[in-house]
């Protein structure tokens, strides 16, 4: 898990040229929080535990704007 983590702020670093730093991706890139959140949500999701999964995928559409289902 950890190391797709480490993929998602690779490819926002690479990509976007106002990224100054890893760190700056990590905790300020919305995208990056949808996609470490989802990761967790479908893995829920996978295992049958379907309200938290979505209750989840909620608060993270209202913290994020992004909306990723499980």
């Amino acid at each position: 898990m950890f190391s797709d983590i480490r993929s998602y702020v690779d490819a926002a670093v690479a990509r976007d040229p106002a990224a100054r730093s890893r760190l700056e991706v990590i905790l300020l890139y919305p995208g990056v929080h949808a996609l470490v959140w989802h990761k967790l949500n479908h893995w829920l999701y996978c295992h049958r535990v379907f309200g938290l999964a979505r209750f989840l995928s909620q608060l993270v559409r209202f913290f994020t704007g992004i909306e990723i289902h499980p």
